[in-house]
């Protein structure tokens, strides 16, 4: 009871101390709605290459934000979508893109899960038809007390 009290007492002064890293995030306003609609697609389609499995979007760390900060000045600047992704590939390679387009340095990223479904299938095959056979041949055994298979037994 008396921790409880603690803890409450405390939490004010916890959330008070960690209000200024709750907007690590910083929301930007492009001047058209258009521009902001381009923007948010772009910052949610780059990976961060720190964090990694973060967007752009989501991310808190400082080269992202540099990264967004770039992508806005690019924005604003006039260059199309395609000239900033182009520029981002450039700097960091395909990796950054969460879509990466199909091209033979992409190649093993858009065949290795179908290449690894159809290596499990086989593999599963193999193990299947390989139980079944020893099932059979299990059927199949002569019963060292008489000399009649188990098959023959069954059937008395």
């Amino acid at each position: 009871m008396r921790l409880t009290r603690l803890a409450l007492a405390l939490l004010p002064i916890a959330l008070l101390l960690g209000a200024p890293w709750a907007r690590a995030i910083a929301p930007t306003q492009m001047p058209t709605p258009a521009l902001e609609a381009r923007y948010e697609r772009l910052i949610h389609g780059f990976r961060c290459m720190q964090c990694q499995d973060e967007s752009l979007a989501n991310s808190p760390v400082s080269l992202a934000a540099d990264m967004r900060r770039q992508i806005r000045q690019m924005l604003l600047a006039g260059d199309t979508d395609r000239q900033i992704r182009k520029f981002f590939v450039s700097r960091y390679g395909y990796f950054i893109l969460f879509k990466p387009p199909f091209v033979w340095k992409t190649a093993w990223l858009w065949l290795t899960p179908g290449i690894l479904l159809l290596v499990g299938a086989v593999a599963a095959g193999v193990v299947i038809h390989r139980r079944t056979l020893l099932v059979q041949s299990d059927h199949e055994e002569p019963d060292p007390r008489d000399g009649l298979t188990r098959t023959q037994e069954r059937g008395r």
